[in-house]
């Protein structure tokens, strides 16, 4: 365990919340936000004079309208993000660069004492599985490698080499599934077999509808 994720597990007690539709954070991504409503850059100013943490959020269905200003229901499940890269703007604006940490399921919302949201919530442990779990999803990445081109294969084997079980997944995920919808449908999952079935089959989806690599170099 990190000194990160022990940061995180103490933040859950009281953790800041940034709803945002189009940007879902996954655990082992990262995500450039420009932050520029008052609300959230009071929070990143707080969050950077303190643990450096904040959660990425979505709202609950046919609450997107109350984005502006109000305050819309939020899904259960977050994901808890560090600043890792920040930069001063005028006017208090900031550009950040946040890296999802691990999930968490909010319990209940604090009474606001700040101008943005906070919440109790749940720090949630991926269960560690068995070494053969993810053994599908690296077969369709060794698929992936071997129809993209090689610079973008090698990073791609590089990054996935690192990692196993539901971190697996997660990586795989925030590489290859772009659609929020989708990979909210991975945050939320945290029966880790479960997850990583639901990343093979979105990834061999993807392998479908590549053709295999031209061979590279002179052909005899």
């Amino acid at each position: 365990m990190t000194e990160t994720h022990d940061r995180a597990r103490a933040a859950v007690k009281r953790l800041k919340v940034f709803p945002l539709p189009s940007v879902v954070l996954l655990p082992g991504s990262a995500a450039p936000l420009h932050i520029f409503e008052p609300r959230y850059r009071a929070m990143v100013k707080d969050a950077l004079e303190g643990d450096g943490l904040f959660a990425m959020a979505q709202v609950m269905p046919g609450q997107e309208s109350l984005l502006q200003g109000g305050q819309p229901a939020l899904e259960e499940m977050v994901c808890i993000g560090t600043i890792t890269a920040a930069e001063p703007l005028e006017e208090g604006r900031y550009n950040v660069v946040l890296v999802g940490i691990a999930r968490a399921r909010i319990r209940h919302e604090l009474p606001q004492t700040q101008p943005y949201r906070e919440v109790e919530a749940e720090f949630i442990d991926d269960e560690v599985v068995e070494p053969e779990a993810d053994v599908s999803l690296r077969r369709a990445v060794v698929e992936l490698v071997a129809r993209v081109p090689t610079p973008v294969g090698q990073r791609v084997a590089q990054v996935t080499s690192r990692v196993s079980g539901g971190a697996l997944a997660d990586v795989v995920a925030s590489t290859f599934m772009q659609d929020p919808a989708q990979r909210f449908e991975v945050l939320k999952e945290t029966d880790v077999r479960q997850r990583i079935e639901i990343v093979t089959e979105e990834l061999l989806s993807v392998v479908g509808h590549l053709k295999p690599r031209k061979p590279e170099g002179l052909m005899n």
